[in-house]
């Protein structure tokens, strides 16, 4: 793990998408984080020590899901499928594929395996899978303010973790994708899915990956912007946790109450004319009982619990 010394930031951004607006100061304490995202063979070990099942290996009940279709009941995970050409980029069920038999040890569903991807981050693990291997660990998942305090690496207000040119000097620093999404993938920075968790720079702080690769939980619960007072309180918040669990729900499926967390850092789908988000500021909603190819985690360790 690296330490991460406490302090003072400017978190989100006034310049991109509405959620991650309202710019706020925020004051986190310092906190020892993965120098990585949980890998495979981390991962491993955990299931082995444990013989934890993760969400994606265990079919879903027909209560928890109202209207399901009951040969969609079995377990799974959500896989990104690139179609042929070009699609419309408002419908993501045209990339992503609900895959029977996907899960942490077979990342692309039946007849995959990570044999030769120990070094690669973990992937379909929800929520509840993340927060397991982190008590395991003896560690826990980090807040949207320390996520993005960490990844920032001391550079406060830049547009990416490493500076304001997303590739400085023509050199790729993160693993996004080139090209017309979700179609056509140029590879410029070598890979079409996930990498290796050391095969970009660190930043400021020598932490990998906090840009792009995949995305990563965080402890909070989703609300669609930073609070406003936030941005004109007298105090600078200390350690936000974010807002309650009732106001992460899906206002679009009031019938199905699945409350969201906050997912940071981007992943390698993330491209210029779809999905400009392979910043420090940019956040996303997932739900918790969601599992996908292209989301993970990393944990931390407050000063005050490891001292």
């Amino acid at each position: 793990m690296v330490f991460v010394p406490g302090g003072t930031f400017r978190m989100g951004s006034d310049k991109h998408y509405p959620e991650e607006a309202p710019v706020h100061r925020v004051i986190v304490d310092g906190f020892w984080i993965d120098e990585t995202p949980v890998t495979n063979a981390q991962f491993r070990a955990f299931v082995e020590a444990t013989g934890y099942v993760t969400f994606a290996e265990i079919p879903p009940k027909a209560e928890d899901y109202p209207g399901a279709l009951p040969h969609m009941l079995k377990a799974g995970s959500l896989v990104f499928s690139p179609p042929q050409g070009a699609v419309d980029l408002r419908d993501w069920s045209k990339w992503w594929e609900f895959r029977f038999g996907a899960n942490w040890r077979k990342p692309y569903g039946r007849g995959s395996w990570i044999r030769t991807l120990d070094d690669h981050p973990v992937v379909h693990v929800a929520y509840a899978d993340a927060e397991a291997y982190a008590a395991w660990a003896g560690k826990e998942l980090p807040t949207e303010a320390e996520w993005e305090f960490a990844a920032r690496g001391g550079l406060d207000g830049a547009e990416f973790a490493w500076g304001d040119e997303l590739t400085p000097g023509g050199r790729y620093m993160a693993n996004t994708w080139q090209g017309s999404f979700p179609h056509e993938n140029l590879k410029l920075d070598r890979y079409e899915r996930t990498s290796p968790v050391r095969a970009f720079p660190p930043n400021g702080y020598g932490l990998h990956d906090m840009i792009g690769n995949m995305w990563e939980w965080t402890t909070d619960w989703y609300a669609p912007k930073h609070p406003a007072d936030a941005a004109k309180a007298c105090c600078i918040p200390e350690n936000p946790r974010g807002p309650r669990r009732e106001a992460s729900f899906d206002a679009c499926q009031p019938h199905i109450k699945i409350p969201r967390k906050v997912l940071k850092g981007g992943s390698h789908l993330c491209a210029p004319n779809y999905c400009r988000r392979y910043r420090p500021a940019a956040r996303h909603p997932e739900p918790v009982d969601t599992s996908t190819s292209h989301v993970g985690f990393r944990c931390v360790v407050r000063a005050a619990r490891a001292s």
